[in-house]
Parts: structure tokens; C-alpha cells; sequence
């Protein structure tokens, strides 16, 4: 238990300490950014030979514009190319999120009764009973008596059914 807990001021101190070095690494990356960008600059477009005559300064300028179409055409090549890998990134995006599914939340056991759960859902306005045994009709049952001679006893019937065998057993 040898650690000890920074004081605020020592806290606030190193905090600031590095904000600054944070922002002069930005002003550093700024001026490397713009060196690159003149770098890049003189090594594709060299300074135009202004000196000379009017045909000369003709010819330079369109040499200028050929360049300028050029460089519009790989552009507009390039945010085709960059428009296209977008839609198809969207795409698999989409395609990614059904296959996975929608996650269903783990829903929690609530003991509500239907009363309370509309009353949650109307509010004041609910005024119906959900006692379903309440509003149902009493029925009498009716005893129905079977017939007795249907299902019968069968020793009453052993006589008839002996004569049947006979007539079986001679044929």
C-alpha cells in the first residue's frame, strides 16, 4: 500500500504539460503538411517560362491546360472509383447486419394482471373488467341417460348368438 494518490495540482499540472506537447506536435505536423505540399507542387508544375513572346506565352498556356485536363480527368476517375467503393462498402454493411440479425433484448419477468397492464396502457380510460368468468352465461348441464338395451347385458343375448354357431358349425 505504498501508493499514493496524485494531489489535484500535481494531476492538473501533468495534464497541462501535455496539451502543450500535443500542440506543438500539431503545428509541427501542419508545417511538415505544407512543406509536402510545395514539395509536390514544384516537382509537378514547374514555374512557366514567362519570358518570351506572345506565341511562346501561347504555347505555355496551353500546355497548362492540357496539364489542367488531364488532372481533372484523373479526378473525376478517382471519386468515381472512391463513389463506387462507398456504395459497395454500404452494401456489405447491410448484408453484414442481416445475416447477424437483430438482437432481440432479454426481456424481464413482469408479474402484471390484464387489468393493471391496461391500465398502464390506457390509462384513466380503461374501464372494462378483465373477470372473464363474470361475463359468461351459466349453462345447466343436462344429464343425458344412456340406453340400458343398447350396450345390454350379455347374458341375455348368449342364446341368440348360440344359435348362430350352429348354424355355422352345419354348413
Amino acid at each position: 500500500m505504498s501508493e499514493k494518490k496524485m494531489t489535484s495540482s500535481r494531476r492538473h499540472h501533468l495534464k497541462s504539460v501535455i496539451l502543450q506537447i500535443a500542440q506543438t506536435w500539431i503545428e509541427e505536423e501542419k508545417k511538415e503538411v505544407i512543406a509536402a505540399k510545395e514539395a509536390y507542387m514544384s516537382e509537378r508544375c514547374p514555374a512557366p517560362d514567362a519570358h518570351g513572346d506572345q506565341a511562346a506565352l501561347m504555347e505555355v498556356c496551353k500546355k497548362l491546360h492540357g496539364a489542367i485536363d488531364k488532372i481533372d480527368e484523373e479526378r473525376y476517375d478517382i471519386l468515381s472509383k472512391v463513389s463506387k467503393a462507398e456504395k459497395e462498402i454500404e452494401d456489405l454493411k447491410l448484408k453484414v447486419v442481416d445475416l447477424i440479425g437483430v438482437k432481440k433484448p432479454a426481456l424481464k419477468k413482469v408479474r402484471m394482471s390484464a387489468d393493471t397492464m391496461l391500465k398502464a396502457l390506457l390509462g384513466s380510460k380503461h374501464t372494462v373488467n378483465m373477470d372473464l368468468r363474470a361475463n359468461l352465461k351459466q349453462v345447466k348441464k343436462e344429464v343425458k341417460e344412456e340406453p340400458t338395451e343398447a350396450a345390454g347385458d350379455w347374458r341375455k343375448n348368449i342364446e341368440e348368438k348360440a344359435d348362430r354357431k350352429k348354424m355355422f358349425e352345419t354348413s
